[in-house]
């Protein structure tokens, strides 16, 4: 059965489909699993998620408190009472998103190339609202900071208050690597399992809807936590593919107990952490709006420095200058850190290639040069590696040449 959107709207959905996912052949290419069945409801039914995740409220835990506690001893948590005094609680709605960006495109995945695909507001929300796609398309865009009218977003939200002292801001705003992500996608989209670039630590807020995360120590092997292979079809690294196949043999007693994964179900006002170096994956279990900023912080600085001297050398260059007039005593630890040992943490990087819905939920672009691997994380997933598919000239002609 098809969504009754009107002609125009299809016509845009369809070219977006097209580009973001030209392996997926028409209408029956995005819904051939029947994931929107109820067959497959348990995917996206909160009541049967064991939250194991701690909670704490801003209003109770300092600054100081939450690094020992969390960010030092890297674990995931999640956060209430710190979007209270948040625009965005009363402006993200599907209904005055659409009325105040209804022809702001924004960007919803990439094609083979890594340019950007769009889509105006005003198309997405109805394309939101009635999709069967089985992992539909996912609105992921990091740049609506530097655009005219998309940047009043900005005005609606703060960052929370353990996430402020981002020390990545000393590179300059033009120079440091891509960095926060207006997010907002249905049931069935989401981000397939992955770690954060360069170390970095993540923050995740939840403004509308629910996700359901599932996020896994550093040291997991990544082999444990990929697709088998024939396994998924072509949704093998969309998060719901994930959630199907890879979950349940997370929960049998085989599955290695330090490795039991931490399980969220996060609601509306509720900021997740993500402590650098976790793997995690996330579903929207119904139509989600959120914000999502990764940083480098006091305490997660050492990695990151590490990291990013040996992925981005040009950028460490003028970081560390920069730290030197501004942040000298973080000048002299990045002196101190012992470039030729192992950091402990995975490389960033997704299970696989990245798909057009999951852009990760926490980073993007591939952040890491001369790595040796693709950086697949936020957006999308940080710079998607090409899929081996032909484009059509007709695909080839409607390329817009955004970046």
């Amino acid at each position: 059965m098809e969504a009754a959107w009107d002609k125009r709207t299809r016509e845009r959905v369809n070219e977006a489909r097209t580009r973001a996912r030209p392996e997926l052949k028409g209408e029956l290419g995005w819904t051939c699993l029947q994931l929107a069945s109820k067959s497959h409801s348990h995917l996206t039914d909160t009541r049967l998620v064991r939250d194991s995740c701690e909670r704490i409220s801003s209003l109770e835990v300092s600054r100081p408190a939450f690094a020992e506690l969390y960010e030092r001893p890297s674990v995931p948590v999640v956060i209430t009472d710190d979007q209270l005094e948040w625009e965005a609680s009363k402006k993200w709605t599907l209904e005055r998103l659409y009325r105040k960006y209804r022809n702001q495109r924004f960007k919803c995945g990439e094609d083979n190339d890594g340019y950007s695909v769009k889509m105006k507001m005003k198309y997405y929300v109805k394309y939101m609202e009635q999709t069967l796609d089985d992992s539909p398309l996912y609105i992921f865009d990091g740049s609506f900071g530097d655009h005219t009218k998309k940047k009043k977003l900005l005005e609606d939200f703060q960052v929370p208050k353990y996430f402020r002292d981002d020390l990545f801001r000393y590179a300059g705003e033009s120079k440091r690597p891509p960095y926060r992500w207006f997010v907002m996608g249905p049931a069935r989209s989401g981000t397939g399992i992955h770690v954060d670039p360069l170390g970095t630590s993540a923050w995740n807020a939840l403004v509308r809807g629910h996700k359901r995360w599932a996020l896994f120590p550093p040291h997991t092997p990544k082999e444990l936590l990929k697709l088998p292979p024939g396994v998924g079809g072509n949704q093998r690294d969309e998060a719901i593919a994930w959630f199907l196949y890879v979950f349940p043999k997370t929960q049998d007693a085989s599955w290695p107990r330090d490795l039991k994964p931490i399980e969220i179900v996060q609601c509306p006002g509720e900021t997740v952490f993500v402590p650098g170096g976790w793997w995690h994956v996330v579903l929207n279990m119904d139509a989600t709006i959120a914000v999502t900023q990764n940083f480098a912080s006091v305490t997660n600085f050492p990695v990151v420095w590490h990291k990013t001297v040996r992925g981005r050398p040009k950028l460490s260059k003028k970081w560390y200058k920069a730290l030197q007039v501004q942040r000298p005593e973080l000048a002299r630890v990045a002196d101190q850190v012992d470039l030729s040992k192992d950091t402990g943490l995975p490389s960033s990087s997704s299970s696989d290639s990245s798909s057009s819905s999951s852009s990760s939920e926490c980073c993007s672009c591939c952040y890491e040069e001369g790595s040796g691997s693709s950086d697949n994380n936020n957006e999308q997933h940080h710079r998607r590696k090409k899929r081996k598919t032909d484009v059509s000239p007709e695909t080839q002609r409607k390329k817009t040449g955004e970046r």
